[in-house]
């Protein structure tokens, strides 16, 4: 081993001489360096080597090299490069290849190595580290793009790129991502070549050596590229994708309208398409001479808007779905969120919402997070009657869900409309009782506002006998606070006294007690003792913070301090698996004041 490590390290001392002689490092550094190296070389000749190891290798030699590049600039000495960078960078591509031949599945690796060889300048490299990457990682799309684009962009080569999309396409020929990139690197070739010709025809060159295609300037490799991947991926989202990608460019008039043309015949069963015509109508030439005033903007707008909604009116006549429905919905709400100071075109966009809300739920086809939008709208209104109809309404529609039936008990309580307390009950019949704890919280909170205390006790006492355990656990919670906000303190205590046998128990239920005899006068410690004993039947084996509190509150001016040696050796006994470490550690900081 240690021949090898001196190998290496002669192998550099023409360079570090190099190095002294011009002036960029001292004997001293020269020196501080080689013995660096000869540690880290060291350390990638072991038995057992780590990957952190050739890391830092590469590190440092990577800080070898912007240091050279910063004293460069200093001295304003920029000869030798071959004599000084050179075997410096083939070091660096050294390591970092025998590092990938030994962890091949580090991505991330590799991509170092790309990163690198990119940023000084080893360009010829990186088509070799992107080869030998792709030769184990073929699975990866993003590599294949990745290593495409770099042969387009660093090297200019769209042959290359075209030539690796072409074998990723062999191992994901159905991958949507591969498609759009291979598009998009035709087109960025065809802009390419009509900039080159354009410049030529610029200087009055001959043009004899240089054969331009008028089938590649206009775009037909994109076509061609367009075909087959539509052949193999059938799906409109994708084709208005390849619609965007070439609309960036402006020489593809004719591919744009040809792509337009299959999108109208080939998809009009995907509500998507529908979506994309109408919000082009958007993009349509205004009429000039409107445009002066804030008026004949806002009527501009309208028209355009007014356009987009004929073709929505065309997709639910020939789609009536609900991601048609979706689609129009979303832009209807997309359009009333913008602001305008003409009202009149504020109350267009409103009343043309409302219109659409109140047709898609007539074909029961309006999505649940919509009726949220529009009874936000009613309310703010001021129309509490329609408000109040679409609250029943959506809970008709969608019977079975709780953020439905939330959303319309909320509203209804707002406008103290309706027999609210048969609601809740036709809520709780209707829905799921795994997830009906957020009604039985809502109903306790109308409850203790509205109703007679003993109308609300019986709504508690209903949600204790939930089989539902984290409804039962809440309600008890929330018992015990009521009790004490009606009742005051004796009214809890009997509430805690009736329920502290009844499972399940949750700890909040037993701190929420200890909290409230605290708030107490003269709290009783007798009590506070028979509350912490009763949560430690239930929670002692795992919960180390509360046997932790219980020291703490004995500690306290109203506890007894000899009985802490009993309780941390009850702890001790009780506690089970890491919580006796816990519980260890965090008593050794109480013990030094640390807590």
């Amino acid at each position: 081993m240690a021949e090898i490590v001196q190998q290496r390290i002669e192998e550099r001392i023409p360079e570090l001489e190099q190095l002294e002689r011009v002036g960029l490092f001292t004997k001293k550094e020269v020196k501080s360096i080689i013995k660096r190296a000869t540690a880290l070389e060291y350390k990638l000749h072991r038995l057992i080597v780590n990957k952190e190891d050739f890391i830092a290798y590469i590190q440092y030699e990577i800080n070898v090299l912007e240091l050279i590049k910063k004293r460069r600039a200093h001295i304003h000495y920029q000869f030798k490069r071959e004599e000084i960078e050179f075997p410096i960078i083939h070091r660096i591509n050294s390591i970092f290849r025998r590092a990938t031949n030994k962890w091949k599945d580090d991505v991330q690796l590799w991509l170092s190595h790309v990163a690198f060889c990119k940023k000084w300048a080893t360009k010829g490299q990186i088509s070799k580290v992107f080869s030998s990457m792709l030769a184990i990682h073929p699975d990866k799309p993003a590599l294949w793009i990745m290593a495409a684009k770099s042969e387009l962009e660093d090297r200019s080569s769209s042959e290359s790129a075209r030539h690796l999309f072409l074998r990723a396409l062999r191992f994901h020929p159905n991958n949507k991502k591969v498609y759009q990139e291979y598009f998009r690197m035709e087109l960025l070739h065809c802009e390419k070549l009509r900039k080159q010709k354009e410049e030529l025809e610029k200087a009055e060159m001959d043009l004899g050596e240089y054969e331009f295609s008028p089938e590649i300037l206009s775009g037909k490799l994109a076509e061609v590229v367009y075909r087959d991947a539509t052949g193999k991926i059938n799906e409109a989202e994708f084709v208005i994708s390849l619609l965007n990608i070439a609309a960036i460019f402006d020489f593809t008039k004719e591919l744009q309208d040809s792509i337009l043309q299959d999108l109208q015949t080939n998809y009009t069963e995907d509500s998507l398409t529908w979506d994309f015509m109408a919000k082009r109508e958007l993009d349509a030439p205004g009429v000039g001479e409107e445009l002066q005033s804030a008026k004949g903007r806002a009527s501009d707008v309208n028209r355009r808007e007014e356009r987009c909604c004929q073709v929505y009116e065309e997709g639910v006549k020939s789609l009536n779905t609900e991601p048609m429905w979706t689609c129009y919905v979303a832009f209807c709400l997309e359009r009333m969120k913008r602001k305008t100071n003409v009202q009149e075109l504020k109350e267009k966009r409103q009343e043309r919402l409302l219109g659409v809300l109140q047709r898609a739920h007539d074909s029961s086809l309006l999505k649940e997070d919509y009726y949220k939008n529009w009874l936000q709208i009613l309310l703010s209104s001021g129309d509490a009657e329609g408000a109040a109809s679409v609250a029943m309404a959506a809970t008709q529609r969608y019977s079975q869900s709780v953020s439905a039936w939330s959303l319309s008990l909320q509203t209804l309580m707002q406008l103290r409309s309706g027999d609210i307390s048969r609601l809740f009950q036709d809520a709780l019949t209707h829905v799921n009782s795994k997830e009906s704890l957020p009604l039985w919280q809502l109903q306790v909170q109308w409850s203790a506002a509205n109703q007679r205390p003993e109308e609300t006790e019986a709504v508690f006492k209903r949600g204790l006998l939930s089989a539902v355990v984290a409804v039962a656990m809440e309600m008890k919670e929330r018992y015990l606070d009521w009790s004490y906000s009606t009742g005051g303190y004796k009214k809890a205590r009997k509430t805690f006294t009736s329920l502290q046998e009844n499972r399940p128990l949750s700890k909040a239920f037993f701190t929420r007690m200890i909290q409230i005899e605290k708030e107490q006068e003269i709290p009783k410690m007798n009590s506070l003792r028979d509350y912490y004993e009763r949560a430690l039947q239930e929670f002692g084996t795992t919960d180390d913070d509360l046997w932790l509190q219980y020291i703490q509150e004995e500690l306290g001016p109203s506890g007894q301090p000899e009985n802490c040696g009993k309780i941390h050796w009850r702890a001790m006994k009780f506690l089970e698996g890491e919580s006796v470490e816990r519980f260890t550690s965090k008593y050794t900081l109480l013990q030094t004041g640390h807590l």
